[in-house]
């Protein structure tokens, strides 16, 4: 069943000639070979448009390149972008059923990558029904630049607590490391268009699974996450700061107002807009202390914060 099912795999290009051809041998080494790669480049200005070119040229049944109009409209929309290009052009592509997968340009994927996420997913499908909006993400192992090993797992690097997967919890913090990601057809629909006001297209996606379907985590690393001076985002090592240990003085700047939380309160505004009258009561209760985490108060911020944390 699996192996006749299409996959997207949706890539966003910017300045990637570096690590771009690595990048995509390992889509191509792939044990799941019914796929069709979907490339939009987002203004690169190095040889990135070139590599792809050729690529497509040598796979013109695999990959799939957009025309390139040099706009640069940053990582989170070009992936918006690409997702409801996807969702539109269903039939053009040849996806009976539409599974969409995200790529960075600058990452490895580990051989079986594909086909250990859509086992999962297909088998989520058959135990929940296949109209539930369905969201499956993995771990990563973080490398260096050469592609040497810093960390086996990314979520035990950067302490995160993968157990707080829950609907209130990803509100405040998202879990879901979007090149780890597969979606099917009913989480697109109802999460599409991405709005502006998402502060990443991993993390709204990540909201509409839990409000709406399920999320699955697979504890087991498929990507090799290259660290380098260009990460869009990258990944950070989590260390524990004892507030005992801190000055007086540090935690009066502790209480500035936090730009990030800001950013995490207009995204909830708009989850709410959108969804608010089809959620529940606590996911609204939810949604409404985030939303007053925007107040640029960093005492009352964090308050809320901590609310919202408790909740």
């Amino acid at each position: 069943m699996s192996a006749h099912t299409k996959i997207a795999v949706l890539l966003s290009t910017y300045n990637g000639e570096k690590f771009l051809g690595e990048q995509l041998d390992s889509l191509l080494a792939q044990s799941h070979k019914n796929f069709i790669l979907v490339v939009r480049d987002d203004g690169s200005r190095d040889r990135t448009v070139s590599i792809l070119e050729s690529y497509a040229g040598d796979h013109p049944e695999r990959i799939h390149l957009l025309s390139c109009d040099g706009v640069n409209m940053g990582a989170s929309a070009s992936f918006a972008f690409l997702a409801d290009y996807v969702l539109k052009s269903k039939e053009f592509l040849g996806l009976k059923s539409i599974y969409m997968m995200f790529c960075d340009q600058d990452d490895i994927w580990y051989p079986q990558k594909i086909e250990k996420l859509l086992s999962a997913m297909l088998a989520t499908e058959a135990d929940n029904g296949s109209t539930l909006p369905i969201i499956v993400h993995s771990d990563l192992e973080v490398v260096s630049e050469q592609n040497t090993v810093i960390a086996k797992s990314l979520i035990s690097y950067q302490g995160l607590e993968i157990e707080r997967n829950s609907f209130p919890n990803l509100v405040i913090s998202n879990l879901v490391t979007g090149c780890t990601v597969l979606i099917n057809e009913p989480l697109a629909e109802k999460a599409l268009p991405i709005p502006e006001k998402a502060i990443m297209h991993d993390w709204w996606l990540a909201l509409v699974a839990t409000a709406f379907g399920k999320l699955v985590y697979l504890d087991i690393p498929l990507v090799h996450y290259r660290q380098h001076g260009n990460n869009t985002i990258g990944a950070k090592e989590f260390t524990k700061v004892s507030v005992v240990s801190m000055s007086l003085w540090s935690r009066i700047l502790a209480r500035k107002p936090s730009e990030h939380l800001i950013e995490v309160s207009i995204q909830a505004a708009e989850f709410n807009r959108r969804y608010g009258s089809q959620l529940s009561g606590r996911e609204r209760l939810s949604l409404r202390l985030c939303i007053g985490m925007g107040i640029k108060i960093g005492i009352v911020q964090r308050l809320m914060y901590r609310l919202a944390r408790r909740f």
